[in-house]
């Protein structure tokens, strides 16, 4: 008898912890749901509408841009607003990029299957998810300590496992994980950190917005060519300001 209540008070605490996981998970909708047939027709239609009408013709890019799931990556009450054609607040201060850019910068960067990338800025993940798309080397710094403690677990929850996390100020990059293929920033300083362009690997490409805060900056990207830097202007945006950390 006393086996047997023990057997079934296992299994009382089983079923009550699966329902304890279950209530801390996000909400999902179910699989073939009509919202999740929504937002699978918001993403294409993002795609093919706000990206490649406009000129991103990677095919990597367009699949990776087709296959991440932004409303993951936005905060629940933006979630009817994930694929529109705008950044959307994430907290903090910070944003969760247009897809236009992200598409844009990632397109830029050029990331081959086996690239190391380093991205600064890791917000809410979702440009990592994209480069993470691309490559199983994705490394990103969060200066933000509550954005740099969450985004571990979305990101392993999506499937996303092989992206680091760091945090850490992003204007000094990743000098243990360095050289970096590519490196995408995310967040604008009013110029080009010196760090980060040591840690560009020859024949890297660095995507990065440069000027101030509150107005339009520039959208550069830079390449290393034997051992000497070229600039490119690409367009103009407006980014949130790179954060730095008091030292």
């Amino acid at each position: 008898m006393r086996r047997t209540l023990s057997a079934a008070a296992a299994l009382l605490f089983v079923l009550i912890g699966i329902g304890v996981f279950i209530a801390l998970r996000p909400s999902e909708p179910p699989r073939g749901s009509a919202e999740q047939k929504s937002f699978t027709a918001q993403r294409l239609e993002m795609v093919q509408t706000q990206i490649a009408a406009r000129g991103v013709e990677n095919a990597a890019v367009l699949a990776a841009m087709r296959t991440v799931l932004r409303h993951e990556f936005v905060p629940r009450d933006r979630i009817g607003s994930a694929y529109s054609d705008r950044p959307l607040p994430i907290g903090f201060g910070q944003t969760i990029s247009q897809p236009f850019v992200v598409a844009l910068m990632t397109e830029l960067a050029q990331v081959r299957p086996g690239d190391k990338v380093l991205e600064i800025g890791t917000g809410s993940g979702y440009q990592a998810a994209v480069l993470a798309e691309l490559t199983d080397q994705v490394y990103s710094v969060e200066i933000v300590p509550q954005l740099a403690s969450s985004v571990t677990g979305r990101l392993s929850r999506l499937g996303y496992t092989s992206v680091r996390v760091r945090d850490a100020d992003g204007y000094f990059g990743w000098k243990e994980r360095a050289p970096f293929d590519a490196i995408v920033v995310t967040a604008a300083p009013d110029h080009v950190p010196p760090p980060l362009i040591g840690q560009l690997a020859e024949g890297g490409r660095m995507v990065i917005p440069v000027g101030p805060p509150g107005s339009y900056q520039t959208l550069w990207r830079i390449r290393k060519k034997g051992g000497k830097v070229v600039s490119e202007n690409v367009t103009d945006v407006i980014f949130v300001p790179l954060v730095r950390r008091e030292r």
